[in-house]
Order: structure tokens, then sequence, then C-alpha cells
């Protein structure tokens, strides 16, 4: 049962930020379509909207990216570059 728990907080644990850079995705669409909208009188972008999405979509990425790239590291499936370096004694 402990496993179960555990495996479900992993899982959240990257839904949570996937579901950050979606939403954040979407706000910068809206954003920037915005100024194509109905008004053609007073286009205009919505500067908050598009901060926050992009705030929202780079750390969604960068942690999701983050958490591939340490997972696989750990795994050694990475190039030769990106893998530890080893201690001499």
């Amino acid at each position: 049962m402990r496993e179960k728990v555990q495996r479900f907080i992993a899982i959240m644990l990257l839904i949570i930020p996937g579901f950050a850079a979606t939403y954040g995705f979407l706000a910068m669409k809206d954003a920037w379509f915005a100024q194509f909208g109905p008004e053609e009188s007073d286009p205009h972008i919505l500067w908050g909207k598009m901060v926050v999405g992009i705030v929202l979509f780079v750390a969604g990425v960068a942690f999701i990216g983050g958490w591939i790239f340490f997972r696989d590291r750990k795994r050694n499936y990475v190039a030769p570059r990106f893998r530890a370096k080893k201690r001499r004694p």
C-alpha cells in the first residue's frame, strides 16, 4: 500500500508542472491573439497574462526536463559529457 501512495505522489509531482506548463502556453496564446480580436481600433497585448504564461510555461517545462534528465543520468542513458564525474582516489 505504501508503494502505491509513493507512486501516486510521484505522478502528481509530474502532473502539476505539466498542467502549469499547459496553462502557461494557453495564457500566452490568449494574450497574443487578444490583439487580433474584434476591437481592432485598440489592438493590445495583455502583458500581465503574457508574463504569467511565460513564467508558468518555462517553470513547468524546466521541472519536467530536469526530472527526465536526472532520471536518465541515474540510469546512465545520457551522453558521456553529462555523466557524473568519477572521483579519483
